[in-house]
């Protein structure tokens, strides 16, 4: 059965600005699901339409055959679909522990016991947890950023572009975080610049090329094409 299905999406930030021009994207339980295409291309205008921030102007959301679409982002989250941005994704004066705390407003019963999950699935965030989160470096705060979203408990978690930004060697952490994850049950929608890592941990993937479907297939099939490497993967 499919977790979350996205079928003829229109939307964008105005009437006259429509970013998504009849997107359909669907993923099944326990899938990590890439999303990649050229800037512009409607990729996180995709999540924020998912997550609720923004309101399609055609097409229906539907979690586990349930409708969200339409439905305030706290709502969403509640229903079991977590959204982290690429930017502004923590409060930078607050301590890491105080991130948790915020992160698990929306059920905040079983907070504490969250919080000691997260610690144990980032060490790194339990060692710094009396800091505050604008000292972590940037691999450690997208880490917290996810364990912020994980604070509700998603089925399915959205993740735009978690790598920009990030070096080398943080950027493969943090892929090592999205698989363990991922095998602790989390479904994860993922939109990522970093095409090749993209596909190499994804089991399928969606090619979006200005606001429409483009390609999609499994992982592997897109990495393996020469037109899919020539075109997004730089050769």
């Amino acid at each position: 059965m499919t977790l979350l299905n996205v079928a003829g999406l229109v939307a964008g930030y105005s009437a006259a600005d429509e970013i998504l021009k009849g997107v359909d994207f669907a993923i099944e339980p326990g899938e990590i699901v890439g999303i990649i295409g050229p800037n512009g291309a409607g990729k996180s205008t995709l999540l924020k339409a998912i997550a609720g921030l923004l309101k399609p102007s055609r097409g229906s959301i539907t979690l586990n055959d349930r409708p969200i679409a339409g439905h305030a982002p706290r709502e969403i989250s509640r229903m079991g679909v977590a959204y982290v941005p690429q930017e502004n994704n923590i409060f930078p004066t607050m301590s890491v522990r105080e991130n948790l705390e915020m992160g698990g407003y929306v059920d905040p019963a079983g907070t504490r016991g969250r919080i000691e999950l997260a610690f144990g699935r980032f060490p790194v965030l339990a060692e710094k947890r009396r800091r505050a989160a604008r000292t972590l470096s940037g691999g450690e705060r997208q880490m917290l950023a996810m364990a912020m979203a994980l604070m509700v408990e998603p089925e399915v978690l959205l993740l735009d572009e978690p790598s920009a930004g990030l070096s080398p060697v943080a950027a493969e952490r943090l892929f090592e975080s999205v698989i363990a994850i991922n095998r602790d049950g989390v479904t994860i929608g993922m939109v990522e610049q970093n095409a090749r890592e993209a596909l190499s941990i994804a089991a399928r993937a969606y090619i979006l090329v200005d606001g429409r479907n483009h390609r999609t297939g499994r992982a592997a099939d897109l990495a393996a094409d020469p037109d899919i490497r020539r075109i997004f993967l730089g050769g």
